[in-house]
């Protein structure tokens, strides 16, 4: 904790008087003709350095979805106190990496840094305000007020000027809509002035979803290489958010075996499948020429397992290991090869992916956890494309697949065995919906056959035979069966959620019943591995050492919460 986070931490009563001072009015009525709209139930609110959450009042209380960041915790659980009631999400995090809410997968209509950037050493700025813009929704609108005047006690502060903030500005396509005069502090402080500064995102910010159209429309193809890597990325965009393991230079770096492993994942149904002469769907335009991944060694000593069998979490050893390894290995070099290589902006100068790959030495068993798919190497991105996958993949991946049944629909060998349109949908199913909750009713048999009373954990009733197992996030949106997105219902219950999302009072509510089913039914070493694996993949702001079951559901909630602005499912 630096010094200035910790001096708001050691006097946080002392400065929550002080604010109280003054109302939002007083202190922000000179950019009043911005101030967010709530009253659409739409606008999203991300309040940078909230304090003690005043501000963070103001905006819920004219119907805003808040996000309040405050990394000092005694400041922070004052406002926790004080805004329970209120639609408010408090976070812990810090520019200029504002790690956990990149994670969430947000646009904002309105993010403010009230009296916050004074606090950011020079050297980060630049940085800091990258995170920042890229943060703003169509039109949204970043609020930096700018404090002239330094501190008499632990607090850091450094220069600020708008000349700063206008450059700024041109480097990252934002448009400064409102500079003010300096002002008087509300508090009445002779040595202490403020200036505010306004800016917007004038566009949809959609250069990259350009760039992604002309990859799956446009681009040069002999195989479907360039769809499968697109469709993979996304599909690690939108389901793993905690698969970024560094995010720096304005690239995003995640784990090339999890590249490396989806792209087998998805492969597999569309060769598995005999749809004549033994063979699988063909894959390139040459029906003689082989696929590079698949090789006897690896490939085919894998024919018995099925995609769902290829997951995180799963515990591979002896001969199945050995030849997912090297699986892995062949993939990785076709990856290399090809579509790395040859998906690029405007020339082969300018590829859009890179990898970097690690020497691995063979284990005879593992669990497909971070380590292990980290061990192969990193794959790389910009930034702001992997932005685009992550916040447009439901709109995105179906125009890959239809692209990439185009594509297989027009080689010859397809073409001669008649295969049907449905088939082609069926083998591009990236799970198998008849095991979408297999493994968590085998458990839940398990215990009953134990005598375990098992509940339902939005109303503690007790199950009889009929009961369900209910996606908390709902499959038909987010396809996820990872085991802490599966809960033991009521029939009705489940009837009634339908496709939609518990709310946030539904959720805080059923929390002690959600817990008390996951410390029963993973308690073994095992499975409860497979589900930290899963979880850490899956949700923000988890590490892959993350061993505490109320971790899980506080990221739980804002994964929900994510997925339900991304996608607008309706809530519960």
């Amino acid at each position: 904790m630096n010094r200035t986070i910790q001096f708001y931490h050691q006097h946080s009563e002392q400065l929550d008087n002080q604010y109280q001072q003054v109302s939002f009015e007083q202190v922000h009525e000179s950019w009043r003709s911005f101030w967010p709209d709530g009253s659409n139930g739409s606008c999203k609110v991300l309040d940078v350095g909230a304090g003690n959450g005043a501000d963070a009042t103001w905006f819920a209380n004219q119907g805003c979805d808040v996000y309040a960041v405050e990394p000092a915790d005694s400041f922070r659980a004052i406002g926790e106190s004080r805004t329970q009631s209120l639609p408010i999400t408090w976070l812990s995090d810090t520019l200029p990496e504002l790690k956990v809410v990149n994670q969430l997968s947000l646009r904002f209509d309105c993010i403010l840094l009230s009296a916050v950037w004074m606090h950011i050493a020079m050297s980060d700025r630049e940085r800091a305000f990258r995170k920042l813009a890229n943060l703003l929704a169509p039109n949204g609108r970043l609020v930096i007020t700018l404090r002239h005047g330094g501190f008499d006690d632990a607090r850091q502060a450094h220069p600020v000027s708008v000349e700063e903030i206008e450059q700024f500005a041109k480097d990252h396509a934002l448009q400064i809509r409102l500079q003010t005069p300096v002002q008087a502090d509300a508090l009445g402080r002779d040595d202490v002035k403020w200036q505010t500064v306004v800016l917007t995102l004038p566009d949809d910010g959609s250069g990259d979803l350009l760039t992604v159209r002309h990859v799956i429309v446009n681009d040069s193809k002999s195989a479907t290489y360039k769809l499968a890597l697109l469709r993979t990325l996304l599909r690690i965009a939108d389901a793993h958010p905690g698969a970024v393991i560094d995010r720096s230079d304005k690239r995003i770096a995640i784990p090339l075996g999890l590249v490396a492993l989806y792209w087998m994942r998805q492969y597999k149904r569309l060769l598995d499948k005999d749809v004549g002469d033994g063979q699988g769907i063909q894959q390139n335009s040459d029906a003689n020429k082989g696929l590079g991944f698949v090789k006897d060694e690896g490939w085919h000593k894998l024919k018995h397992l099925t995609p769902d069998d290829l997951s995180i979490g799963a515990f591979f050893t002896g001969e199945d290991a050995q030849a997912l390894q090297k699986a892995m290995r062949h993939t990785i070099d076709t990856l290399k090869a090809g579509p790395v290589k040859f998906t690029y902006r405007g020339d082969i100068t300018r590829p859009l992916f890179e990898m970097e790959r690690t020497k691995v030495h063979a284990k005879s068993s593992f669990i497909i956890d971070s380590e292990f798919l980290q061990s192969f190497g990193v794959f790389t991105l910009e930034e702001s494309l992997w932005d685009c996958l992550r916040l447009y993949a439901s709109w995105i991946e179906p125009l890959v697949v239809n692209q990439w049944i185009a594509e297989m629909k027009r080689y010859e060998l397809n073409q001669r065995r008649a295969i049907s349109l449905q088939t082609y949908h069926d083998c591009l199913a990236w799970i198998d919906a008849s095991h979408d909750t297999r493994d968590v009713r085998k458990r839940i048999e398990l215990l009953r056959e134990n005598q375990h009373q098992i509940v339902s954990v939005w109303s503690n009733t007790k199950l009889n035979d009929k009961y369900h197992v209910d996606h908390c996030l709902p499959f038909a949106y987010w396809p996820n069966n990872d085991r802490w997105n599966l809960f033991p219902t009521t029939e009705k219950e489940n009837l009634t959620k339908l496709n939609r999302v518990p709310s946030k009072q539904r959720l805080q509510k059923a929390k002690p019943l959600i817990l008390d089913f996951w410390q029963l039914a993973w308690d073994e070493d095992l499975a409860q591995s497979r589900f930290f694996c899963e979880a850490a993949l899956s949700l923000p702001n988890l590490t892959s050492t993350e061993r505490d079951f109320e971790s899980v559901f506080e990221a739980m909630k804002l994964q929900v919460a994510g997925v339900q602005s991304r996608l607008l499912v309706g809530e519960w």
